[in-house]
C-alpha cells in the first residue's frame, strides 16, 4: 500500500520513538501537518516562533538522554531556525530538524519562500540533506537520526521539497544504517590508556578537567569514579557542569573566564592534565602560549579527533566514547591496585587549599540592594540543588554557573558555545516536557528574556510550569561590565531605558508574576513561587538586583589563566608565578 511522502515521514519519528516534535506550520508543511493531524503517538508543540522550537527540541535532548525533533517551513520559517541549529552544533546536540521547501520544479527559480537551506546550514550542521524522491525518505530519517546521536552528536537538517511530501511510495523502515566512510570511534587504543595510565600514576600535580562531551556521553559515573579512586582534583568547563558533583570537595569549581581562583591556577600549574570530552577553548584556556608556559602532560579523550591537538598539542590522544574508554582505564588501575605517589597528592592539595581559601566567589552582602549572588545561592537552597535549570546568556549566566552546584549532568542547561541571547525560556520549555515531575527554572536577565518571551503564550498552552528568576539590573549586564572595564566605562546603548512590567505581561498571559526590589523579600518570594501553592502555574519573578555588581573572578582577552581580575577582597592577593611562590620541596 502506498502512502505519501508526510505519511512516510510522520511513519519514521514514529518509529523513530518521537515523544514530542516542536515546530511551527507554513505553506511548504502543510501536507507533513496535515498527516500529524492524522496521528496519535506523538505530540505537537506549537512554539510562537521557529528559534524557539530549536531551542526546545534543543533542551529536549540535553535533558534527556533522546533526540530532539522540530519542524519549519521553508524560507523565514528556516532561517529563523538557523540561530537554534548553529547553538546546537556548537555544543553538539542530538538534533534533527525538518524543514519544508519549496517543490523541485521551482528550486532555483526564486521561488516565494525559496532559500538554500542546505547551503545555509552547512558551516553549522553535522550533516544534512535535501530529498528529491519519495522513495528515499525513511532512508534519509533513518540516518538522520543515526549521524545526530552516534560519534559526537550535533543538529542534522532534513530539507523536503512539498512535491515530494505530496508524493506517494510504499513504506518500509530501514532496520540498520550503513554509511560509508562514516564509522564513529567507541574503544580508545589500549596503548594509548595505558600511557594515560602511567602519567597520571608517575605526576605529582594531576589535573582532571571535563567538558561538555562526557555530559553527553554518559560519563559522569566514570568520570566520578575516577576522580574519588585516586584521589584528584577536578575542575568542570561551563558546559561540563553536573558532570562531577558540584558540592564535593575534589571539585574546585568552574574554570576558565569567570572561573574560581583555585580552579584556574589549577589548571595552569598542574603537571599531568586529563582533559575528558572538552576542547581547550579560548574562554577556558585564554591564550595557549601562556597555559603551555608551564610544562606539563596533556592527556585528551574526545569522541571527536578534530578536537584533539586543535588548539594545544596534546601527549597522549585517545579518540574514543569518553564513557568506554575511562571504564577501560578504570578496570586497569583496579586490577593493578596501583595509586599516584600520596606525598606528591598532599603536597598539591595542600597548594589547592591554599588558593581555595581566599574564596574567590565572596561578594559583599547587602541589605538594600538585591545581590543577584544572593538570589542564586537562595534558589539552589530552596530547591535542594535538584532543580534543572536554564539560562541564557550573560552575567546570569556566569552567576548561575558560579552559585548553583550542579551535582548531576543534564541538571545545568546553557548556550556555551554560540552564547545565545534568548535560549533560556523556550530551553526551559522543553526540558519541562521532558521531565514533567522536575521543578525547573530559567534563570535570565531583562534583555535576554525579551528576546523570545512570545514563549510564555506556548507554556501557557502546554501547561509548562516553568519558574523564571529575572536577574533585572536594568542593563545588559555583560555588555555594561566589559564597557566599564575596557570602554572607560562608556554605556553605549547597555542600558535598558524602556522596560515592560514583567509582572503584567506574565499576569497578560495568564501565569503569576512578582516584582522584587528588597533584599529581605528574595527568600520567601522564592519559597511562595517554588511551593505547592504554585507548583503547576509559571511563575515570572522581577528580581531588580544591584546596577553596579561584575561578575568575578575574570580573565582579560590575551591574558593568562593566572592573570585574573580578582574580587575586591582578594586584590593583594599577589599572582606570582608559582615556582616562585613557595617552597614545594620534592613536588618540583
Amino acid at each position: 500500500m502506498q502512502i505519501s511522502g508526510a505519511e512516510i515521514l510522520v511513519r519514521c519519528l514514529q518509529e523513530e520513538g518521537v515523544e514530542f516534535l516542536f515546530g511551527y506550520p507554513g505553506g511548504a508543511v502543510l501536507e507533513i501537518y496535515d498527516a500529524i493531524f492524522r496521528q496519535d503517538k506523538f505530540k505537537h508543540v506549537l512554539v510562537r516562533h521557529e528559534q524557539a522550537a530549536v531551542h526546545a527540541a534543543d533542551a529536549y535532548s540535553r535533558s534527556s538522554d533522546k533526540t530532539g525533533v522540530a519542524l519549519v517551513t521553508s524560507g523565514p520559517g528556516a532561517t529563523n531556525a538557523v540561530t537554534g541549529i548553529a547553538t546546537a552544533y556548537m555544543d553538539s546536540i542530538p538534533m534533527v530538524v525538518i524543514s519544508g521547501q519549496v517543490a523541485t520544479p521551482a528550486i532555483g527559480l526564486d521561488a516565494f519562500q525559496e532559500v538554500d537551506m542546505v547551503g545555509i546550514t552547512r558551516p553549522c550542521v553535522k550533516h544534512n540533506f535535501l530529498v528529491k524522491d519519495v522513495n528515499d525518505i525513511a532512508d534519509t530519517i533513518k540516518k538522520a537520526f543515526y549521524i545526530a546521536k552516534s560519534g559526537r552528536p550535533g543538529p542534522v537538517v532534513v530539507d523536503i521539497p512539498k512535491d515530494i511530501t505530496q508524493q506517494r511510495a510504499e513504506f518500509h523502515y530501514p532496520e540498520s544504517v550503513h554509511i560509508r566512510s562514516y564509522v564513529p570511534a567507541t574503544r580508545g587504543h589500549p596503548g594509548q590508556i595505558k600511557k594515560a595510565i602511567n602519567l597520571l600514576l608517575e605526576a605529582k600535580r594531576p589535573y582532571i578537567y571535563v567538558g561538555g562531551g562526557a555530559v553527553q556521553g554518559n560519563a559522569a559515573a566514570e568520570v566520578t569514579e575516577l576522580v574519588k579512586s585516586l584521589g584528584l582534583p577536578c575542575t568542570n568547563t561551563l558546559m561540563g557542569l553536573g558532570a562531577y558533583p558540584g558540592s564535593d570537595p575534589q571539585f574546585l569549581g568552574m574554570l576558565g573566564m569567570h572561573g574560581t581562583y583555585e580552579a584556574n591556577m589549577a589548571m595552569q600549574y598542574c603537571d599531568v592534565l586529563i582533559a575528558v570530552g572538552a576542547r581547550f577553548d579560548d574562554r577556558v584556556i585564554s591564550v595557549p602560549a601562556h597555559f603551555l608556559s608551564q610544562p606539563k602532560k596533556i592527556i585528551h579523550i574526545d569522541v571527536d579527533p578534530s578536537s584533539i591537538s586543535k588548539r594545544v598539542k596534546v601527549d597522549v590522544p585517545i579518540v574514543g566514547d569518553v564513557k568506554h574508554v575511562l571504564r577501560e582505564m578504570l578496570d586497569i588501575l583496579q586490577q593493578s591496585g596501583q595509586k599516584p605517589d600520596a606525598q606528591y597528592l598532599a603536597n598539591w592539595w595542600k597548594q589547592i587549599e591554599e588558593w581555595r581559601g581566599h574564596n574567590s566567589l565572596l561578594y559583599t552582602p547587602s541589605t538594600e540592594l538585591i545581590k543577584p549572588q544572593y538570589v542564586v545561592e537562595k534558589l539552589y537552597e530552596i530547591t535542594g540543588g535538584k532543580a534543572i535549570v536554564a539560562s541564557d546568556v550573560g552575567q546570569h549566566q556566569m552567576w548561575a554557573a558560579q552559585y548553583y552546584k550542579f551535582d548531576s549532568p543534564k541538571q545545568w542547561l546553557n548556550s556555551g558555545g554560540l552564547g545565545t541571547m534568548g535560549f533560556g525560556l523556550p530551553a526551559a520549555m522543553g526540558a519541562q516536557l521532558a521531565n514533567p515531575d522536575a521543578t525547573v527554572a530559567c534563570i535570565t536577565g531583562e534583555g535576554s528574556i525579551q528576546m523570545n518571551i512570545q514563549e510564555l503564550s506556548t507554556c501557557k498552552q502546554y501547561h509548562t510550569p516553568v519558574k523564571i528568576v529575572a536577574l533585572n539590573n536594568r542593563y545588559l549586564g555583560m555588555v555594561r561590565q566589559w564597557q566599564e572595564f575596557f570602554y572607560g566605562t562608556r554605556y553605549s546603548e547597555s542600558y535598558m531605558d524602556a522596560l515592560p512590567d514583567f509582572v503584567k505581561v506574565a499576569e497578560a498571559y495568564g501565569h503569576v508574576g512578582f516584582k522584587i526590589e528588597n533584599p529581605s523579600d528574595v527568600e520567601p518570594v522564592l519559597r511562595e513561587a517554588f511551593g505547592p501553592a504554585l507548583k503547576e502555574r509559571l511563575v515570572f519573578l522581577d528580581f531588580r538586583t544591584d546596577q553596579s555588581e561584575n561578575v568575578f573572578p575574570m580573565i582579560q582577552n590575551g591574558k593568562g589563566l593566572d592573570q585574573m581580575d580578582l574580587p575586591p577582597h582578594m586584590r593583594d592577593v599577589q599572582q606570582v608565578p608559582f615556582e616562585n611562590n613557595r617552597d614545594y620541596g620534592n613536588m618540583c
